[in-house]
Order: structure tokens, then C-alpha cells, then sequence
């Protein structure tokens, strides 16, 4: 193929995450953080390189472009298309100018930082040859590689791959090329680096947080994870939506840092954005366990920050300069949220956010730079065996088995849905052995948690009878065809109905849902910063002319390392928890499930699809008639869960 010195470059699709109201726009940020030289190591052709101590880096600072800017030798490539095109185009700061590899699929673009940081987030912004598949991988020695982000589906544009809740350190960082999407080569305007080094163990009074591991308990999405908080910077006016941490909308919410070894601390700062806690509680641990509380603002500074009500245009941030009235000594420091500020929203009613921190500093002496994320958690080992099995053959539902759900009582009504769940055998039944779950018409015949309904169905599951971890869930179903009608074969996480959890942290994972259409089904995973109409799922229709009213067996395989859903044994969708916390937000996935079956009736995915609003939100009159007739049910032959272990 012939070389070529120019392409008009597509419009990128941006790869980008919404804002809050809150949030403003980005403006400059303070504070820096001088990089720290490490010993000379060998590059990957053998080479003794020596460390480079860079100039003072601000936190906002694009490492790879002050790398080639301070020594253009630091960029390097396996090959590139021609001269115009070399590897150093990608770290210019130019968004016209691009790195355009050689045509392999193998072909890999690097850069050599200096020195060790801790690498926070990777930004790629690809030109119309982008990579289908490509690893970002990072090292110490530019010899011996780490990965740490695995793309098997790109699609272009612009890419932020966050590394939280990982730990990614080191002074090198490589994109590999394993599949290029195109003829071309691979071709990327811009590679951009965030993060900095590691405060280390100081003798002297300093910052010991700054660029430690940080954690919370529930998080908004990747681009407001807790390493926002010790990354060592915020916007000036304490509004911008940049470099913060956001907890979900509860007020018990927690951000705290590893300073890596006990440490002796006078004071915490807190760079607040306009949703600040009114009242909140700064405590230490040795043992990231057991916390002492060492700073809690006063009656009258809480009731005057309760106060301070204004709309999220005019809020702002704050800074709270927290001088303990004695040191405290401890190696983990946190932020324990008791109370969310209010916003006139609009006025006079008031509303209410998540936490959100720009920054904690912890300042005082001790401390040790060999703070580190720990090792993710790896699925159990073994083969898989039956652990959960139903094949419906007795004269009723297996209430050993299955818990059966009722609106008003295990439930609330949700999704605009037009059903109330009952017990009754005319909406839930066994025959021939198979489950039928069955809708019911008569105008405003029942009541359920204070409302009527014309119309009832059925929903089982095995919460408090079999909560399970990681495994393969199937289920043979066959469903009803008609709009609006909505059978579902899913999970929650079993501690969904804990009100410091709720949904979406607990998780939910949606094996089937369909909504009436005969040719195909969804998948989906709800989860913080992805969920409702934001969450990552598939279709998949059926090959062959198959229809959603014949026999299929629908499966997910739930594993530590991510989710495969497939129907009759064909994957559908594939989601790994790499991916999904790197660009999208928190894996909630590492507890407890249950298994789900129902039948729902119009409501807010339906309606979305059908645009249906009368007599029925989702469900119009020829599916009324259809359930009024009789006959409408979903059938399952059996359900059956597999665990190693």
C-alpha cells in the first residue's frame, strides 16, 4: 500500500464523561510537585539512559509532552509511515500533527517519562487509523512490561483510561498495537500522561499524601475517582470541574489516603468544590480498620456552613485549613461525610449532591513512598459445579428456592411499570415443567402499596434463599411478543436494599431483558456511572430468523475479572472489569448476588423504544388486548447456577 503524507482527519466521536450541574468551566490550577530522579536504567535496545530530574510539574501537566520537550530522544516508535509522521508528532502539544505507524498490528509507540511516577490517567486521541485492540502497558526499566489497560473493541475518537484502582508506577509507558481496525497503520494526534511521583518518607514536615493511593466507599464515575485527591491540585476558583473526587448522593460517604508507614500529622487541608460537607469528621487509622476521630468542626461553624444555601450557579468551594489541636499519628488518614450541603434548586426547594473534594493534604513527617493499591481480586481456581438448580417440575414454585416478590411489601412500584407483583397462582404457576409467569387484566381491581392496578404478574428470586459470588447463570426461556410487555432474567446485588448502598452501587447485571420485539433481546451492567439509560449493554438478535417466542437459553459468566453474556452458547456481549473501571466508573461486582425472574408491563425501557404514552406509559392498546385475552406469560424450563471453588 502506498505510503500517504496527508489524510483529512475524521471527527472524533469524544469518549467523555457529563458534569454536574455544579461544575463550571476548566480554568488553570495551582500547585507542583518536582519530579524525582531515579538511577539510570537500561532502555529497551540495552542502553544505560540516565534519570532526568525534571523541572518543578505542575499537577495538571502532561508528563509525556514535558518528556519530549525536555529531551526529544525520550519518544521512540517500532516504525512510522514516513518521515512526516514520526513518533514524536503525537507529543507536541499540536492536534494537527500525528504519530502514523508503519502497517503491522504489532507496532508500539513509547515514551520515557524521566524518572518514576505514578501514573494516574492515559488520554489518546485517535485519528481515523485507530487501534481495534492495543494494550497501554507500563515499566521500570523499559525492558520488563506491565499492562495495565486492554482495549479488544475499539471504536476511535478520544479515550481516557483512568488506572484507579490499580497501581501503576514507573518510568516508562508503552501503547502496543495488537489489531489495527484499519489498512493502515495505527495513528494517534496525541498520547497524554497525568500523575506524578510519590511524596516519600520525610524526617521534615511536608505533604505526605501527595500522589498516595486513595479510596472511597462509592464513587460517581472514572473521572471522579478518589486519586483525585492526593494528585496535588484544584482550580483556583474551587468551582471548575476538574481533578475531584465525587461520592455518590448519601450522606455517609468516606475519601481516605495510605500514607504508606505511621506518620505524625498536624494539619489536613481540604480543597473543597461547592459541595462541600457541612459537617464531616477527620479521622486516622493504623490499620485501615479501626478509625479515631481527631477533627470535627464546631456547632456554630457547622450551623454557618449549613447556612450558606445558594443555587449551583453562584456556589462555590471552600478551603478548610484543619490544624489538629494535638498531632495525631496514624497511617491512613480519611474524610468521614455526616452532612451534604444544600442548593437552592430551584428556589426555595433545596437539593442536595455527593461529596466533592478536590484535595487532601496530610501534612506532618514519617510516611513512606511504598504505598501501593493492592492486587485485584482473582476469580477462585477448579472446575465449575451445579451449586443452584430448578427445572420447576414440582406441582408448585419451590419456595425453598425462590422468594416470591409483591409490590407494596418486598418492593416499591419502580420503572414506571403498569403491573403490581402478587402471590397468586393465576400469576405465578407450574406446568408441564416449566415456570409461567402470567399477566392479569381487570380495571382497577387490585390494590398494593397504596395505588391501583388494572393489571397484576409475577416476580421470584432467590434473595435470602441463594446469594452467590461469581459463577455461570442460565436459564431456558420462551417469551411473549407484543410492545410494552417485559419479561427479565437478571441480578441485583444483595445489598441493594441497604441505604448506604442502594441502587446503582449494589450492582445489577441483566442477563435477558426483552420488550416486546420478536427479534431481539438486551444485556446490560448497572453500576455507578453506568446506569439507567447510561449503562454498558448489548442487543443481540437472534440469527436465522430465530424469535424471542421459541425456546433459547440465555447465560452470563460472572467473574472477578469481568462479565460474558451469551444466548444458546453464542457471546453477546463481553465486559471486563479493566475497561469498565478505567473508562466508565466503579466495579460493583465483588459481592453477593441474586437471581431474578419477571414479567413487567410497559414503564421507562419500553416506553423509550415505542414512544408509547396511551392507555399505558410503554404499553399500547393491542398489547392491552393481548393480556385481557389471556395468554401472555413467560415460560422458563429451567434456571441453573455453576461455581468453582
Amino acid at each position: 500500500m502506498p505510503s500517504r503524507t496527508a489524510r483529512t482527519p475524521r471527527t472524533s466521536s469524544r469518549t467523555t464523561t457529563t458534569p454536574r450541574t455544579l461544575a463550571a468551566v476548566a480554568v488553570a490550577a495551582v500547585s507542583a510537585a518536582a519530579l524525582v530522579a531515579v538511577p539510570a536504567v537500561a532502555d529497551s535496545g540495552g542502553a544505560a539512559r540516565p534519570a532526568r530530574a525534571a523541572a518543578a510539574t505542575a499537577w495538571d501537566t502532561d508528563l509525556a509532552a514535558a518528556a519530549y520537550a525536555a529531551d526529544p530522544g525520550s519518544v521512540t516508535a517500532s516504525g512510522s509511515e514516513n518521515a512526516g509522521s514520526g513518533p514524536g508528532a503525537a507529543f507536541d502539544n499540536n492536534g494537527s500533527t500525528r504519530w502514523s505507524s508503519d502497517f503491522s498490528d504489532n507496532a508500539w509507540l513509547r515514551v520515557d517519562l524521566g524518572s518514576t511516577v505514578r501514573i494516574q490517567r492515559v488520554a489518546l486521541d485517535w485519528e481515523a487509523a485507530y487501534g481495534k485492540k492495543y494494550v497501554l502497558e507500563v515499566s521500570e526499566n523499559g525492558t520488563d512490561w506491565q499492562p495495565f489497560y486492554t482495549e479488544d473493541a475499539g471504536t476511535g475518537g478520544s479515550v481516557t483510561a483512568s488506572t484507579y484502582p490499580q497501581e501503576v508506577t514507573g518510568r516508562y509507558l508503552r501503547l502496543r498495537g495488537v489489531e489495527r481496525a484499519t489498512a493502515w497503520g495505527y495513528s494517534l494526534f496525541s498520547m497524554k500522561v497525568y500523575g506524578g511521583p510519590v511524596a516519600p518518607a520525610s524526617t521534615t514536615r511536608t505533604n505526605l499524601a501527595l500522589n498516595h493511593p486513595a479510596y472511597s466507599d462509592l464513587y460517581q464515575h472514572s473521572g471522579n475517582t478518589p486519586a483525585y485527591v492526593t494528585d496535588g491540585g484544584w482550580p483556583t476558583d474551587l468551582k471548575a470541574d476538574q481533578s475531584r473526587w465525587a461520592s455518590d448522593w448519601n450522606a455517609s460517604r468516606w475519601v481516605s489516603v495510605d500514607l504508606g508507614a505511621r506518620s505524625t500529622i498536624d494539619t489536613v487541608d481540604l480543597y473543597w468544590e461547592a459541595a462541600y460537607a457541612v459537617d464531616y469528621e477527620v479521622q486516622v487509622s493504623d490499620d485501615n480498620k479501626t478509625w479515631r476521630t481527631v477533627y470535627r468542626p464546631s456547632d456554630s461553624e457547622t450551623a454557618a456552613r449549613r447556612a450558606d444555601v445558594k443555587s449551583p450557579a453562584e456556589a462555590v468551594g471552600r478551603h478548610d485549613n484543619v490544624k489538629l489541636p494535638t498531632p495525631a499519628t496514624g497511617r491512613y488518614v480519611r474524610m468521614l461525610g455526616k452532612e451534604r450541603r444544600s442548593f437552592f434548586n430551584p428556589a426555595p426547594a433545596t437539593a442536595q449532591f455527593g461529596y466533592s473534594l478536590y484535595e487532601m493534604q496530610v501534612w506532618g513527617t514519617g510516611g513512606s513512598a511504598a504505598a501501593a493499591y493492592p492486587a485485584l481480586p482473582k476469580s477462585p481456581g477448579g472446575t465449575y459445579r451445579t451449586t443452584f438448580f430448578d427445572d420447576f417440575t414440582g406441582a408448585g414454585l419451590d419456595r425453598s428456592k425462590w422468594r416470591v416478590v409483591r409490590t407494596g411489601t418486598e418492593m416499591n412500584p419502580v420503572n414506571g411499570e403498569s403491573q403490581a407483583y402478587v402471590d397468586s397462582p393465576a400469576n405465578i404457576s407450574t406446568s408441564g415443567g416449566a415456570l409461567q409467569l402470567k399477566a392479569k387484566y381487570c380495571k382497577g381491581c387490585t390494590r398494593a402499596g397504596g395505588g391501583t392496578y388494572d393489571f397484576t404478574s409475577g416476580r421470584i428470586d432467590t434473595n435470602t434463599k441463594f446469594d452467590f459470588t461469581y459463577g455461570k447463570v442460565s436459564a431456558r426461556m420462551r417469551l411473549p411478543v407484543g410492545d410494552g410487555f417485559w419479561p427479565a432474567f437478571w441480578m441485583l446485588g444483595s445489598n441493594v436494599d441497604d441505604p448506604a448502598v442502594s441502587w446503582p452501587g449494589s450492582g445489577e447485571t441483566d442477563i435477558m431483558e426483552n420488550i416486546g420485539y420478536g427479534d431481539w433481546t438486551s444485556t446490560a451492567l448497572h453500576g455507578p456511572g453506568y446506569s439507567a439509560d447510561g449503562n454498558i449493554g448489548a442487543r443481540q438478535t437472534y440469527p436465522n430468523g430465530g424469535r424471542a417466542d421459541q425456546w433459547h437459553t440465555y447465560a452470563v459468566e460472572w467473574t472477578a475479572e469481568g462479565m460474558k453474556f451469551s444466548v444458546d452458547d453464542v457471546v453477546v456481549q463481553e465486559t471486563s472489569r479493566n475497561k469498565l473501571e478505567s473508562t466508565r466508573g466503579q466495579w460493583v461486582f465483588d459481592h453477593n448476588q441474586y437471581v431474578i425472574l419477571n414479567l413487567a408491563l410497559g414503564g421507562a425501557y419500553p416506553a423509550g423504544w415505542n414512544k408509547v404514552t396511551q392507555p399505558y406509559w410503554g404499553l399500547p392498546q393491542s398489547s392491552v388486548d393481548k393480556v385481557a385475552q389471556g395468554g401472555v406469560q413467560a415460560e422458563i424450563d429451567w434456571v441453573r447456577v455453576e461455581q468453582k471453588g
